[in-house]
């Protein structure tokens, strides 16, 4: 297990415990909620957008092309912004801070 900060839409922050190897975007779910994830994980929407705390870029996979269209066309684009679904939870994401992006 990995401990998460998840910040949500309202700017609530949430402590997860998060499992190891699941999706950045299953953990979010089953404990905070507001990811749609309409596509269920599969790099075609942007409804599990989030921004991840840079700190940790080094420990997550970098950016694929294909999620950098998707995110493209997000009018909440950041510099940290990713898909959850791309981002599997690992030992050295302990204490990392993701904030949910807002709703398109």
């Amino acid at each position: 297990m990995t401990n998460l900060l998840v910040t949500d839409r309202q700017g609530n922050d949430h402590q997860i415990a998060a499992d190891l190897g699941i999706s950045l975007m299953e953990a979010i779910r089953a404990t905070v909620g507001e990811i749609e994830a309409i596509c269920g994980g599969c790099r075609s929407c942007a409804t599990c957008h989030v921004y991840v705390d840079e700190r940790y870029s080094a420990f997550i996979p970098q950016i694929t092309e294909e999620e950098d269209d998707i995110l493209e066309n997000s009018d909440h684009r950041r510099p940290m912004s990713r898909l959850s679904c791309q981002i599997p939870v690992s030992d050295e994401m302990s204490g990392m801070q993701v904030t949910i992006a807002p709703e398109e």
